[in-house]
């Protein structure tokens, strides 16, 4: 299996292939926090702004990890309903993850942007970054608050995903990804360094963007 070093090394590597057919006047947004290193390397090969796009992922009660849709910025929600139905997930369910993952987005938008109101997207292009997709409701609900706020399109671009994650992009104009293996399992796998990114690096590296 090729491996990424870490996500600098793939973060340079999506940028070689953006600047391939640069997007028009490209904002660039990193979903924290692992998104956010990666996000940080494409935003600096293109002269593009670099900004958050907070997403959370809303798990099933009973086993966090499956994800059943995601909240982000703006109200939005993405829930998959095929996950919700096979689980016997109720409204009241997903009302409370709802709430409690909210709560998480709100704390998390003060706490990257320090006060600072986001990068404009109206008219521009939304380039949406992430170490990796594996179930891609996360990233769904990131095209929805792009489209929210005003982008003219949006382009998703991660170093690797699973296959049936990225067929269902529809939300997206255009998706960059490097590997998207058969064999997916896990975003992790894909890098010889995955140590886990804390809140003040994507603060710092917002700061250093500006």
């Amino acid at each position: 299996m090729d491996r990424f070093r870490d996500r600098i090394e793939a973060g340079r590597m999506l940028a070689a292939r953006l600047r391939e057919k640069p997007p028009p006047t490209p904002v660039v947004l990193g979903l924290p926090r692992g998104g956010v290193p990666v996000a940080a390397e494409i935003a600096h090969a293109l002269d593009a702004p670099l900004d958050v796009l907070v997403v959370r992922k809303l798990g099933v009660p009973w086993h966090r990890e499956v994800a059943m849709g995601a909240v982000g910025e703006d109200g939005a929600t993405v829930l998959n309903t095929e996950v919700t139905a096979a689980a016997r997930v109720t409204l009241d369910d997903v009302e409370a993850a709802e709430q409690r993952e909210r709560a998480e987005v709100e704390q998390r938008v003060l706490r990257f942007r320090e006060g600072r109101p986001p990068v404009p997207l109206t008219g521009r292009t939304a380039v949406i970054v992430d170490d990796g997709i594996a179930t891609g409701a996360t990233m769904r609900a990131a095209c929805s608050i792009a489209r929210a706020r005003g982008a003219a399109s949006v382009v998703v671009a991660v170093p690797v995903a699973a296959p049936d994650a990225l067929s269902a992009l529809d939300e997206a104009d255009d998706v960059i990804c490097l590997r998207a293996p058969e064999d997916f399992m896990a975003v992790g796998m894909h890098y010889l360094d995955f140590r886990q990114v804390d809140d003040s690096e994507v603060v710092e590296l917002l700061r250093a963007a500006r």
